[in-house]
């Protein structure tokens, strides 16, 4: 490829950097919680459970996890196969922009408004789906 990057490899990027945001959030809430010597060790065996934030966090990036690899095969192959604007695009900005409202919406505890975040990301791909066949 040549010339400019296409939008969806620039969202793909986008992407990595809000999965950081997910990992430091994750880690942020967590280890004050659980300490150093935890987060530098292996974290073998019983561990005493989260607190409120601090589980959020994790299951809010575990539910990122199960999208993100979708997200990553379908931006790939439309940029492969030439078809990186258009609706693929667009379909690529709503699942990026869904996964950004997710984080606070869960960590907050809004639950009708996370639901309507994660359906929308669904969608996301579904429309970078719907670009690609």
């Amino acid at each position: 490829m040549h010339g400019a990057t296409p939008v969806i490899l620039q969202l793909l990027g986008g992407s990595v950097l809000l999965l950081v945001v997910y990992i430091i959030a994750q880690g942020g809430f967590e280890m004050p919680q659980r300490g150093m010597l935890w987060n530098a060790g292996p974290r073998d065996g019983w561990q005493p459970p989260a607190g409120r934030f601090a589980g959020r966090a994790r299951r809010a990036l575990a539910n990122f996890q199960e999208t993100y690899p979708a997200f990553i095969a379908l931006a790939l192959a439309l940029a492969l196969v030439g078809k990186s604007e258009g609706a693929g695009a667009l379909g690529a900005w709503v699942w990026l922009g869904a996964r950004i409202a997710y984080l606070p919406l869960y960590l907050l505890g809004v639950p009708w408004l996370r639901s309507i975040a994660y359906g929308a990301s669904l969608a996301g791909l579904a429309m970078m789906l719907t670009a690609l066949i």
